[in-house]
């Protein structure tokens, strides 16, 4: 009698553990993961024309989504890769301004990160490479007591929509996400 309790815990259990949650991913943040980082607002940019070194410069792009240059005045960045950003500008340069510009984009410093929920000091805080969601956490005063510790919620801007994603703790994070901590509830 006793061997068949046992029987029937251990099937209960294991029924159990089938319908953990698992991690469910959108596949619009599929998609984000594998496209190549796009500038946006907040993100600092060392723009170099070759020759020019009144143009040469660090520009941010600002909450409309351009940078400001003299000459050209605004170019649209939001949303480009550097490579498209500096297609862009030698266009505008070219179109009247210099003949046969050479401009060379980097990211000089990236957007923040943001970091809610279950740490110690949840806020805003300055991207650096290879970040993790443990790292981001590290950053944010590690876990309270209560929260997730095996996975977060990440919210990242992909082709003008917010997608959402539960992730492993082992994760990498872009520049612009918010990682939330999730509170557990036992």
């Amino acid at each position: 009698m006793l061997r068949a309790f046992h029987f029937f815990v251990i099937a209960c259990l294991a029924l159990l553990a089938g319908c953990a949650q698992q991690p469910k991913v959108d596949e619009r943040f599929v998609e984000a993961l594998n496209a190549p980082y796009r500038r946006d607002a907040g993100d600092r940019l060392r723009i170099v024309v070759f020759d020019q070194p009144n143009l040469s410069n660090t520009y941010a792009v600002d909450d409309s989504g351009n940078v400001s240059m003299p000459l050209i005045g605004d170019v649209r960045a939001r949303g480009l890769t550097t490579q498209q950003l500096e297609g862009a500008v030698t266009a505008q340069l070219g179109d009247g301004f210099l003949r046969n510009p050479s401009v060379s984009v980097q990211v000089d410093t990236y957007r923040p990160f943001f970091i809610l929920g279950e740490v110690g000091a949840p806020g805003q805080y300055p991207y650096v490479a290879g970040l993790t969601a443990m790292t981001a956490v590290a950053i944010g005063g590690g876990f309270t007591s209560r929260a997730v510790r095996d996975m977060v919620q990440i919210s990242r801007k992909y082709n003008g929509t917010i997608v959402e994603a539960r992730i492993p703790i082992d994760h990498p994070i872009r520049p612009g996400d918010t990682v939330t901590v999730i509170e557990r509830w036992f």
